[in-house]
């Protein structure tokens, strides 16, 4: 193996596994390799929604402050390297050659054992360990989970405190049928003696979140009881806010994402950054987390882009995140009519996902395909759609340049759906 492109073959060749949740296979390869992971100060993300945008929150006034900061995020927009980052500058072709090398041995060696071939998921985990701790040595790595939280690769890491950003209807087909079932598989990530961070406020949930803390002998600080969001008001660019938690209390706050639900993902950084600076000394001051969660910014969520037509982009891919659209659109464009084109991956229900839409003054939705192996195909989501209108289109830059003929000038298209096609239409208009 001597290329880039021999090294993303080589790890794409573990996609054929497929999802298989467990930590077994991870922890030996970490183990394998020396445990890299423990030489890493962390921040663990999980939740059902919102996660890259407070991994953005998190980051942003870290690197303010002058300080270095890893992520492990997914999916990618752009670029594949872009999912091990330091301080938003992917990884190298240079140093992914290089980790690969240390990594593929031991993967290779535990494929023919019991526990059977890694998944590529869990590979990268530990590719992205090898190079954060052998080679770009950050101050702090934020580790987003990837899916539910108990068996997710990313559980392999001790870090200094956990964020739950919330708990939501997805991959139910693996997570369990009932939000609780859902939200046990998200508190897996609370460990002895971590503190953990939610915005969740669903009773039933919440008390499964201090039921688990309590077992770990830990500390769960949660919005609206150990930290809030006061003031909230929305202008063009974004929102305005205060937070108020019991460790301190910080006025004007502005961030430029979209949706009322940031405000909440940002709070949700700043109280991670409380007990870390109260607790671990992280020099992250006031000017520098004004700036930071000014600057903070995460593609395809609620990403507007003044084209013509206007167009925003979403990765809003299960009920909770609809919602939170269909809110974001009525706060910030209300009065203008909107133009949907959708793209789901074949586990999702049409009719449950785009429920929250109904309300909205919908010119035309279009249900499109994209270039996924698990993407749904047009023609089966339209006939489950609960929108009038509803059309299906095999090819979605055919149904984008179809709505820019028939799009006023005061309308907005909104691509919808999948971080995956959220991350193609991304890629195609960057082209």
């Amino acid at each position: 193996m001597q290329t880039y492109e021999q090294a993303r073959e080589w790890l794409s060749d573990f996609t054929a596994n497929g999802m298989r949740p467990g930590l077994d296979r991870v922890r030996m390869m970490l183990e394998g390799i020396g445990n890299p992971e423990r030489r890493l100060k962390s921040i663990h993300v999980g939740g059902t929604n919102g996660k890259g945008s407070t991994v953005s929150f998190l980051k942003e006034p870290m690197k303010e402050a002058g300080l270095v900061c890893g992520t492990f995020t997914s999916p990618y927009v752009h670029e594949f390297r872009e999912r091990i980052a330091i301080n938003g500058e992917p990884i190298s072709k240079e140093d992914f050659l290089e980790s690969v090398k240390a990594v593929k041995p031991i993967a290779e060696s535990i494929a023919k054992t019991p526990f059977g071939s890694p998944t590529e998921f869990e590979v990268l985990t530990v590719i992205a360990a090898h190079y954060f701790a052998s080679k770009a040595f950050p101050d702090v790595v934020i580790w987003e989970v990837g899916l539910g939280g108990r068996l997710d690769s990313t559980n392999a890491v001790h870090p200094m405190v956990s964020i739950i950003t919330n708990v939501g209807h997805d991959h139910q087909a693996i997570l369990g049928d009932t939000i609780e079932e859902i939200a046990r598989e998200k508190a897996g990530i609370i460990k002895s003696g971590v503190p953990v961070v939610t915005c969740e406020t669903n009773p039933d949930v919440v008390s499964i979140f201090d039921e688990t803390a309590a077992d770990a002998r830990t500390r769960l600080y949660q919005i609206n009881r150990d930290f809030e969001v006061l003031h909230a008001a929305s202008n063009s660019q974004g929102w305005t806010f205060s937070f108020q938690s019991n460790l301190n209390h910080i006025n004007d706050l502005e961030i430029t994402m979209l949706g009322a639900h940031q405000t909440k993902n940002a709070a949700a950084a700043l109280m991670a950054f409380r007990y870390l600076i109260m607790y671990y000394a992280l020099p992250v001051d006031e000017e520098h987390i004004r700036a930071g969660l000014k600057k903070a910014a995460w593609i395809g969520r609620l990403d507007y882009r003044e084209t013509e037509p206007a167009m925003l982009l979403d990765g809003a891919h299960n009920k909770e995140g609809m919602e939170s659209l269909a809110e974001a659109l009525n706060e910030h464009f209300s009065g203008r009519r909107f133009h949907f084109i959708v793209g789901m991956t074949k586990e999702k229900d049409p009719a449950l996902l785009l429920e929250p839409l109904k309300e909205l003054p919908i010119d035309s939705l279009s249900m499109v395909t994209f270039d996924f192996y698990r993407a749904a195909q047009a023609e089966d989501m339209t006939e489950k759609s609960p929108i009038p209108r509803t059309t299906a289109s095999p090819d979605w830059r055919a149904a984008w340049e179809k709505v820019q003929q028939e799009a006023d000038a005061q309308d907005i298209v909104v691509f919808a759906g999948s971080l995956y096609f959220i991350s193609e239409v991304a890629r195609f208009i960057h082209s």
